[in-house]
C-alpha cells in the first residue's frame, strides 16, 4: 500500500557558477580604475611615467593631496557641500509635503498635480539650459550659489516625489484617522506620523539626489563664472587645467572629492535599497 504522506522530494540548488564568475569580472571591471585613482595619486609625477601604473608605488607620498588642498580646494568643498544640502534639505521639504497629499488626497486636481510632477521626468535638463540661463540672469541670482540651488531643487523634484509617493501609499489609513480623531492637526500629522514612517524613503532620495547635486557639472558651468562661486566637479576641471600634466594632482583633487559622498551612502546604504523599492512590488 503506497503511503499518502509522502515526504516531497527535497530540491537542491546548485551553485550558479556562470553567475559567479560574470559577477566577479564585473567587480573586477569597476574596481581597477577606482584602485588606479588612488594609487596614482599617491605617486610622485616621475613615478607616474616610468613605473607600471597598476603597480603599488614603491615611495608613496601624501605631497599631491597637500598641494591640492593649498590650491583653494576647501573653498570649492565648503560650497559643494552647501548647495548639496540645501538643495536636498529643500527638495525634501517641498516633496515630502507634497506626495502627503497626493497620497492622502482625491480628485481631478490632485491626479493633475502628481501628472506634472511625473511629465517632470520626461523633461530632458539640456533642453532647459537656455530658459533656465535667462530665468537666472533676471532674478540676478547668476554667479552665486542659491542659483544653483534652485534648479538642481527643479530637477530633484519629480524623481523624489515619486519615490515617496509609492512609499506613503503602504501607510495605513488607519493611522492618519486615529490621529485625526485624537485632535492632531494636518502639519501635526505630517511631523509626527508621516515624517516617521518616511525615513527610509526619505534616506534613500537624499542620498540619490546629494549624489546627483554633488557631481552637477552643467549647472557650475552655465551658471557660475568666479572662482568664489566654484564648487567641486568645477574645480576638478580647473585642477586638470592647472596640473596640465600632474596626473597624480588631479586624481588626489578626485579622491578628495569622493570621500564626503562615500561617507554618506556608507551611513545611509542599508535604507537605499528598502526606499527605492517600496510600493513596486504590489
Amino acid at each position: 500500500m503506497t503511503d499518502v504522506h509522502t515526504r516531497p522530494a527535497s530540491v537542491r540548488h546548485g551553485a550558479n557558477v556562470p553567475a559567479a564568475v560574470s559577477g566577479f569580472v564585473w567587480l573586477a571591471i569597476v574596481m581597477v580604475p577606482i584602485y588606479f585613482i588612488v594609487i596614482t595619486s599617491l605617486r610622485g609625477q616621475a613615478g607616474f611615467f616610468t613605473a607600471n601604473p597598476l603597480a603599488p608605488p614603491d615611495h608613496p607620498t601624501l605631497d599631491n593631496y597637500a598641494e591640492v588642498l593649498q590650491h583653494d580646494f576647501v573653498r570649492y568643498l565648503a560650497n559643494s557641500v552647501v548647495v548639496t544640502v540645501a538643495a536636498v534639505a529643500l527638495t525634501l521639504a517641498l516633496s515630502l509635503t507634497a506626495a502627503n497629499v497626493i497620497v492622502r488626497g482625491s480628485g481631478w486636481f490632485v491626479r493633475m498635480t502628481f501628472s506634472v510632477f511625473l511629465l517632470g521626468l520626461a523633461i530632458p535638463l539640456h533642453a532647459t539650459i537656455i530658459p533656465l540661463y535667462y530665468m537666472i540672469t533676471r532674478l540676478r541670482l547668476y554667479d552665486s550659489l542659491l542659483g544653483l540651488v534652485l534648479p538642481s531643487v527643479a530637477f530633484a523634484i519629480p524623481v523624489t516625489v515619486l519615490i515617496l509617493v509609492n512609499f506613503l501609499r503602504d501607510v495605513p489609513r488607519e493611522l492618519f484617522e486615529s490621529m485625526r480623531v485624537d485632535g492632531a492637526s494636518e502639519w501635526q500629522i505630517l511631523v509626527r506620523l508621516v515624517l516617521p514612517l518616511a525615513r527610509p524613503a526619505l534616506v534613500t532620495v537624499a542620498i540619490y539626489d546629494g549624489l546627483n547635486v554633488w557631481n552637477g557639472f552643467l549647472f557650475p558651468l552655465i551658471l557660475t563664472q568666479s572662482e568664489q562661486q566654484r564648487v567641486l566637479p568645477l574645480s576638478l576641471w580647473a585642477f586638470q587645467g592647472e596640473f596640465t600634466v600632474v596626473v597624480p594632482g588631479v586624481m588626489a583633487a578626485v579622491v578628495l572629492s569622493t570621500l564626503p559622498i562615500v561617507a554618506l551612502y556608507a551611513v545611509g546604504r542599508r535604507y537605499l535599497v528598502s526606499g527605492l523599492t517600496a510600493g513596486f512590488g504590489k
